[in-house]
């Protein structure tokens, strides 16, 4: 089985994806309270990949 893999299409998304994971962390950080708990937030940002960091930007943040 030959897997090749296009690099210029996956290196981009993976650096977005990265990118998404550290602003993400470093604003949870700063928050000082969320919609649950912050360890909880460190999972979802983690391991639901991409959207992670996308859904707590979206439901974690509390209104400023």
């Amino acid at each position: 089985m030959d897997l090749n893999i296009d690099w210029t299409i996956v290196a981009p998304l993976f650096i977005i994806q990265v990118i998404l994971i550290i602003i993400a962390l470093i604003d949870l950080r700063k928050t000082q309270s969320t919609r649950g708990p912050k360890l909880m937030w460190v999972f979802i940002i983690f391991f639901i990949a991409t959207l992670g960091p996308v859904i707590y930007f979206i439901f974690g943040r509390r209104d400023m």
